[in-house]
């Protein structure tokens, strides 16, 4: 919970207060009664007394001054709506060592298979663009709501040399920073770039980098690191080790605001994307529930008032 208005939370502080004095009423009561030294007259004359009655009405009054003034302060709680629209860039790692068969058939065609599934799942009004790179980034489908362009630009990816995954970030922003000025309007809807690699970014500029260019256009970057640490490629005649490096997706992610996954297999890799496309679908409005907080205290306020009329035929 979070308040629209929590400068008036400090009305709370008079509570304590508020508290303080109804204990130092009753202890001045509790001393003109012992004034009183014929005890045995004084049970004739108030033979019933109040007891612990008398301190429900005094509680349940003041829990009501403190719903109101946390009524006051505005509380609200987040609660989870469609989102309208969106423009999404799906990075796509193209490298060679996407040739491994650790990943059945092959680590790419796992991974351009839960791309597309992906993509088809997103919300029809987001905007979706797609991003591969190898040594370099290109923008091989610029966004928007046309499913069959990004998913045909998927199936014409080719596999090239070295992994340029901060070029991959830049390539993705430039792409954001176009389609806003021409089909935004003005205003622009909130981006969200989907990286998915195997490796190091082994050329081009740097991750850190990327990530300054991301945190000023307020663009998370959520990272996939897809395959398993066994993975192997044969480039002209010579067998390669090609482990993920998860670290590295990791930092990105963590520094841009997004979040880092790990995908081991093709169904994992399709989890992963459900998850996203979920994330990406809905967001967080706080709510005023203020309304909720002014309800119960009136409750307390006609419990306090009825127990002290039913007891004592009066008001607190």
């Amino acid at each position: 919970m979070t308040f629209l208005s929590p400068e008036r939370l400090w009305l709370l502080a008079l509570l304590p207060v508020l508290a303080a004095a109804y204990v130092l009423v009753q202890l001045r009561r509790r001393r003109h009664t012992v004034r009183f030294t014929n005890l045995a007259l004084l049970s004739q004359v108030a033979p019933r007394r109040p007891g612990w009655r008398r301190h429900v009405a005094a509680g349940l009054f003041l829990s009501m001054i403190l719903l109101m003034m946390i009524g006051f302060a505005r509380p609200a709680t987040g609660v989870k709506v469609p989102r309208d629209r969106a423009t999404v860039l799906v990075a796509v790692d193209v490298s060679l060592s996407m040739m491994a068969r650790d990943v059945a058939p092959t680590r790419f065609e796992a991974a351009k298979a839960a791309a597309k599934k992906f993509i088809r799942d997103l919300p029809s009004r987001f905007n979706v663009g797609v991003v591969s790179f190898a040594g370099s980034a290109n923008l091989v489908a610029a966004p928007s709501t046309d499913r069959e362009a990004a998913i045909a630009s998927i199936d014409q990816l080719v596999l090239a040399k070295r992994t340029a995954i901060g070029e991959a970030v830049f390539t993705s922003l430039q792409a954001v920073r176009s389609f806003d000025a021409q089909a935004s309007q003005g205003d622009p809807p909130p981006a969200h770039i989907v990286l998915l690699s195997d490796g190091d970014n082994t050329t081009g500029r740097t991750v850190p980098e990327a990530i300054d260019a991301s945190r000023a256009a307020n663009v998370p970057v959520s990272t996939i690191a897809f395959g398993t640490p066994y993975g192997t490629v044969d480039i002209e005649g010579e067998t390669t080790s090609v482990s993920v490096n998860k670290e590295t997706l990791r930092m990105l992610a963590e520094n841009t605001q997004g979040k880092a996954y790990e995908a081991a297999d093709a169904d994992q890799l399709s989890e992963v994307y459900a998850n996203i496309g979920s994330s990406l679908g809905w967001k967080i409005e706080h709510r005023d529930v203020s309304a909720r907080f002014t309800g119960i205290a009136l409750l307390f306020a006609l419990a306090a008032g009825g127990t002290s009329l039913l007891w004592f035929s009066r008001l607190p």
